[in-house]
């Protein structure tokens, strides 16, 4: 099934932007594992609009756990948790039902589903089903930093303003904690400052931007991932790119590494404290498809929001006309603030699977 995911640590996202409820169900959580709730909502509040910069859309998304949970401790059985839609106005939706909305999948979904498809605020294809994997995400999180494995993520780019990157040999869970305490999710808060400015610029002329966002993952070991098909960057990337508005994956020195010369993009190896590691990580600490010990980097590049308030041309493809439409609703300037917790739940889920 299309939205399914994994299958050691597997998801399955369910719901409509506008119906009752959004969920997931898990498989594959220890039986045994004491969810920490705390840890747990600190992850999910990290995804919640909250300021200026994100959707007036203002839900609680608390998940309420049908399943596989007593006395919060995980049975080992399937997890099911349902988040309820509590703020929807699905009458702005109702008069464009044949508009194909620019950028959406309004058109390719009528196509899909013989025209049967939700559309009220993206149905199934809403940016709304982040929530449930965010929560999924959490305890995916919760279960790696048992085995002393961390997953961070920033904003690197937002409207041509750069954050300050990862160091790419020494990036810590100290940075991650630092990011995390942040309602906007960056390094450097100055250039948080700018990046909330263009957003702020984008919205008051109707308009969106995109960016991008870079993750890293620490305490991985060496050997995992396998060649070819199950390497770490086509499993991580599988999930990457199940995240609405996401429209490039790379790894390490990504595309920039194709512009330099083999002995500028090579990472040296050397010993340290007995360990084999690289003195440079251009590679993103992945080679021939598997994981070398050193930090595992990617970046994720975000389109902007399509939902702009700027009129634009378009079509009703149940007429069979062209007209000009301007969209309705409440949306993101910017997607990238709140994606970063998006990207690493994704992330997680997606290891959880190759460990």
């Amino acid at each position: 099934m299309s939205s399914s995911y994994g299958s050691k640590f597997k998801i399955s996202l369910f719901g409509e932007s506008h119906g009752p409820a959004i969920g997931v169900v898990i498989e594959g959580v220890r039986p045994g594992l004491v969810l920490d709730w705390a840890h747990i909502s600190a992850f999910c509040a990290r995804r919640l609009a909250k300021n200026s910069w994100s959707t007036p859309r203002r839900e609680p998304d608390t998940p309420k756990i049908l399943s596989g949970v007593v006395d919060g401790v995980a049975c080992g059985t399937p997890i099911c948790a349902v988040i309820e839609n509590q703020n929807t106005r699905s009458q702005d939706y109702g008069p464009a039902s044949h508009i194909a909305r620019p950028g959406h999948a309004d058109y390719t979904g009528y196509v899909k589903y013989s025209g049967h498809n939700d559309v009220r605020g993206g149905g199934h294809f809403s940016a709304r089903l982040t929530a449930p994997l965010v929560f999924a995400g959490a305890i995916a999180t919760q279960m790696l930093a048992e085995q002393g494995i961390y997953v961070g993520a920033h904003i690197a780019h937002i409207a041509g303003i750069a954050d300050t990157p990862f160091d790419p040999v020494a990036v810590s869970r100290q940075d991650f904690e630092q990011v995390h305490r942040r309602d906007f999710p960056v390094c450097d808060s100055t250039a948080g400052e700018q990046m909330i400015a263009a957003i702020d610029a984008a919205r008051r002329d109707g308009d969106s931007v995109g960016g991008v966002i870079e993750c890293a993952v620490i305490g991985l070991p060496a050997g995992i991932g396998d060649p070819i098909f199950g390497s770490v960057e086509s499993t991580l990337a599988a999930m990457l790119y199940a995240i609405p508005a996401v429209k490039g994956v790379s790894f390490g020195n990504g595309f920039a590494g194709s512009m330099l010369r083999g002995s500028q993009n090579n990472d040296p190896f050397t010993i340290k404290n007995g360990q084999v590691r690289t003195t440079t990580n251009r590679a993103g600490g992945i080679q021939g498809g598997i994981t070398n010990a050193m930090p595992v980097l990617m970046q994720v590049a975000f389109k902007p929001t399509p939902s702009i308030a700027k009129e634009q041309q378009t079509i009703d493809f149940v007429q069979g006309t062209v007209l000009q439409h301007c969209i309705q609703g409440r949306h993101d300037p910017c997607v990238v603030p709140r994606a970063a917790v998006c990207v690493e739940a994704g992330v997680a889920i997606a290891l959880l699977n190759m460990l």
